[in-house]
């Protein structure tokens, strides 16, 4: 007898699966624990977790060398003010949130706030791991669990995307010429309205419609039963235009608590968060945009308020971005939560139960 079959025959004798026990005896015999392509993701992570690990170093060095001016502007920031800018957040997080909902709900049976609010909400939590990628995957996971065919979940979110870049660039044009002059560096922000056009070609209800019943079909599921209209694409940029007002209003706020800032100051608010989240998008190997939306930030308030209450006002406005995420994806579960026990589970995609 071989001592690879004497353990089979013990692991079968104690109840553990035979297929199991060659795995482990083969890679004790080989020391192979992980094929090559699992050692590349790993070493790939370990670098982008270095990389925000270089960011959070530079951005508290940074705060640390500036800490005469941010440490006193910061005091300056009222309970009032905090608060009144995380209520502005939550309410932008919110229409961020019915924008991603009116386009799931139009191509198969409307699934309830309750149950919207948690798959997107928890599912953005990925964004704070590096790799855009995450907050996605973890749409797709939780939209499957709550009883939505993932080909529905993934083709909202992927319109959403095109939803959300329009409005952010939208927005970005309020504030994107002031910025440009000020740091004439940034100038690359321009190439980001070569995506205009195109996203607005995806938008048009044909095109959405053409795509959603190609991915459905590749997906082998069924296909929505009726086309996107132009009211469920206006009502969803319109959601997502209102988000972007709301993330702009918070560092208005935050901005006024230094300096008597006007509501031509609000309108570059607005332009500056489309353009700072949209940036922050684009670096998408550090968690959330970590470090690109700061600088946006700084670059914008700077002339306005100085360098060190700007670097303030960006890290406060972190703070509450965070806090925020983590408060409405936490409400969310608990809505539904409710809406299961109150409605039972969904039925609404075939072949999902």
């Amino acid at each position: 007898m071989t001592a690879g079959q004497g353990t089979n025959e013990e692991a079968a004798a104690a109840g553990v699966p035979v297929t199991a026990a060659a795995g482990v005896s083969a890679v004790a015999e080989t020391g192979v624990a992980t094929p090559p392509s699992s050692r590349r993701g790993v070493i790939v992570n370990v670098a982008r977790y270095l990389l925000l690990a270089v960011v959070i170093v530079a951005a508290g060095a940074y705060l640390w060398a500036n800490w005469d001016e941010v440490g006193p502007k910061l005091a300056e920031l009222s309970p009032a003010t905090i608060t009144f800018a995380f209520l502005t957040v939550i309410v932008g997080i919110g229409c961020g949130t019915m924008s991603w909902q009116v386009l799931v709900d139009d191509l198969g049976k409307p699934i309830g706030v309750g149950r919207g609010a948690q798959i997107f909400l928890v599912g953005q939590l990925g964004k704070y791991l590096p790799g855009s990628v995450w907050a996605y995957v973890l749409q797709l996971e939780l939209g499957r669990k709550a009883g939505l065919a993932r080909a529905r979940v993934f083709a909202a979110t992927l319109f959403s995307i095109a939803v959300a870049m329009v409005a952010a660039l939208v927005a970005g044009a309020l504030a994107l010429p002031e910025l440009v002059a000020e740091r004439p560096e940034l100038s690359w922000l321009y190439w980001l309205y070569i995506m205009l056009p195109v996203a607005l070609v995806c938008l048009h209800p044909r095109v959405l419609t053409a795509a959603a019943r190609f991915g459905f079909k590749i997906l082998k599921r069924p296909r929505p039963d009726h086309p996107v209209t132009y009211r469920t694409v206006l009502s969803s940029l319109a959601w997502a235009v209102g988000s972007y007002l709301c993330y702009g209003t918070h560092l208005w706020i935050l901005a006024r608590a230094g300096a008597d800032l006007g509501v031509n100051v609000l309108l570059l608010c607005v332009g500056v968060m489309g353009i700072a989240m949209l940036a922050g998008v684009f670096a998408f190997v550090l968690p959330s945009g970590a470090g690109i939306r700061e600088l946006v930030i700084v670059t914008a308030l700077s002339p306005l308020v100085g360098v060190g209450a700007a670097a303030a006002y960006a890290a406060v406005s972190r703070l509450i971005f965070t806090v925020a995420d983590l408060v409405t994806a936490g409400g969310s579960a608990g809505l539904a939560v409710l809406a299961k026990r109150k409605l039972g589970r969904y039925h609404g995609d075939a072949g999902i139960d």
